[in-house]
């Protein structure tokens, strides 16, 4: 029977599978396919980082004017006041970015922040390093908590307000300098006589950045580029800690300034992690034991190709090339600078 079963099938082709040739053919095109689709692929995610970018400077730029209209003015950048013994208050040096929290989904941590002391004296030490989600770009390669002997001590940001051209504060006078904010300011819309649409709000930043700090007077004349700052450096050198603590309201970690353009890298010695050549500059920081002017070269950066995402006062959001005329871009910095301001 088993023998009259195999006579009865019927005769067919032999079955082949792929030769190695191709197989070949096959992986090639595959790799050319995926050559072809993967920048593809990039160029989408980068354009949803960048929109994801700007909803988070707008979201920010909501807060503030919700701000506004609680408070009858903008935030300062901190607030600082003489304790009496030729030194300064050390309990309100909290950040634009802690005051605007209930504004802005983040009632809870505002709730849990004693402002009567400072961010290090805090019942809760997890306060300072607690993320934030819309202060940090996702483009940016260092989301992550600053340590400090493997413990974690704070969070950075990537947005920093507007502190000006180059002058941020007088550490004698306590008066402040040319921007959107300073340490103990209460602006209102009245005080940006240049137009809240022509005035820089906030902009983007990059987080662990190196920076000099403390080096001495500085000088009134604003330097025009990047060689021009590297004279004023002291031997303080920071080297990656710039834009590390989103609860600090101090220039270099919550602010920038239009001294040079965005995404100028600023060479700083002994930098380390993050973008080793993209430093920044403070001549005396401000309230501390240095008693000269702050004068900061505080530079917005970013990761996307080519611009700095920025807020103006109005709650826009633009995209600034990296190639913004320089004079244009000081001018876009002073809230009351009287400097008429063409297209940008």
């Amino acid at each position: 029977m088993g023998q009259h079963f195999l006579h009865c099938r019927k005769p067919g082709k032999r079955k082949h599978g792929f030769t190695l040739i191709e197989l070949l053919v096959v992986i090639a095109i595959i790799a050319i396919l995926i050559a072809l689709l993967l920048p593809a692929v990039q160029q989408a995610r980068e354009a949803a980082r960048r929109s994801q970018c700007k909803n988070n400077l707008k979201q920010i730029g909501l807060a503030l004017h919700n701000y506004l209209s609680a408070h009858s003015a903008f935030p300062p950048a901190f607030c600082v006041g003489p304790n009496g013994s030729s030194g300064y208050t050390s309990g309100g040096q909290w950040s634009i970015h802690a005051r605007i929290l209930p504004f802005a989904d983040g009632a809870n941590l505002y709730n849990n922040i004693d402002f009567t002391t400072t961010y290090s004296g805090q019942s809760d030490p997890s306060i300072a390093y607690t993320r934030t989600p819309f202060f940090m770009c996702p483009s940016e390669v260092n989301d992550r908590i600053r340590t400090s002997g493997g413990a974690p001590v704070h969070y950075p940001v990537s947005y920093g307000y507007n502190g000006g051209t180059w002058h941020v504060f007088n550490n004698s006078s306590l008066s402040g300098g040319d921007g959107a904010f300073y340490p103990n300011s209460k602006t209102k819309p009245r005080d940006f006589t240049d137009g809240m649409s022509n005035t820089l709000c906030f902009a983007e930043v990059k987080a662990f950045t190196a920076y000099n700090r403390d080096g001495g007077s500085g000088t009134p004349t604003i330097p025009s580029v990047a060689s021009d700052v590297v004279p004023l450096f002291g031997t303080d050198n920071k080297p990656n800690s710039g834009h590390t603590e989103w609860v600090d309201g101090r220039v270099h970690q919550t602010g920038f300034t239009s001294t040079l353009p965005p995404n100028t890298k600023l060479a700083i010695p002994n930098a380390s992690d993050g973008a080793l050549d993209a430093g920044d500059y403070t001549s005396c920081r401000e309230a501390q034991t240095c008693s000269g002017p702050t004068y900061a070269a505080v530079t917005a950066r970013s990761y996307h190709i080519g611009i700095v995402h920025a807020l103006l006062m109005d709650g826009a959001v633009r995209s600034l090339s990296e190639n913004i005329d320089l004079g244009t871009y000081r001018a876009l910095s002073t809230r009351s600078g009287g400097e008429v301001i063409g297209e940008f």
